[in-house]
């Protein structure tokens, strides 16, 4: 009864675990075959603010006991923070050198990404996740990505980073297969620009 009624106040996570959670999980994947790509979630649900339901969905597939999160201070509220440890399960780092996984509510004050886990040579998959959530996913100012999953060249528009991240995301590219992943969330959307890919402002 007492689980019931912290759900109640919380608010609930997905209607349908099981197929939400794969569908967004595809929707993950795709994203990151093909950098800077937009893929739409068909979920719905009522997430605590500032998150959009894009940002929360990919929490809900992504976090789970195993992954500390750190918040950003946009996103570092009490009903976040409860909703969070109580549909994730995740514990929340207290700082963004210990995160897996880290929710950024507002990326233009976000801290370097180079503060954050980049792994090591002989553990590259010790590093952290950036889920970022943006303005929109379309009317940025344009960065180039090229590597794996894109042809030749394909423009990346996200509203929020501005250029000195990307200076900073093109610097990270030395370090490779260190670095950090990218999955940017706009309302419903999602994209991904993994350390993979190569970004020119």
């Amino acid at each position: 009864m007492a689980a019931a009624v912290t759900a109640s106040v919380l608010g609930p996570g997905f209607a349908a675990p099981v197929p939400d959670s794969q569908q967004v999980f595809r929707r993950v994947l795709a994203a990151m075959a093909e950098p800077g790509s937009v893929h739409e979630i068909a979920v719905g649900m009522t997430p605590p603010p500032p998150l959009d339901p894009a940002t929360a969905a990919v929490c809900l597939t992504l976090l789970d006991f195993e992954t500390p999160v750190w918040l950003d201070a946009a996103a570092d509220t009490g009903e976040t923070r409860s909703w969070l440890r109580f549909h994730c399960g995740c514990p929340l780092a207290a700082d963004a050198g210990a995160a897996r996984f880290a929710v950024l509510a507002a990326p233009a004050a976000m801290p370097p990404l180079a503060g954050f886990p980049l792994g090591s040579e002989a553990y590259p998959d010790e590093s952290a996740t950036l889920i970022i959530q943006a303005a929109s996913l379309e009317a940025g100012e344009a960065v180039s990505l090229g590597g794996p999953g894109i042809e030749d060249r394909r423009a990346f528009r996200a509203a929020g980073p501005g250029e000195d991240f990307w200076k900073q995301r093109r610097e990270l590219e030395a370090l490779f297969p260190q670095g950090v992943d990218l999955v940017f969330t706009a309302g419903a959307s999602l994209a991904a620009v993994p350390r993979s890919t190569h970004v020119r402002v």
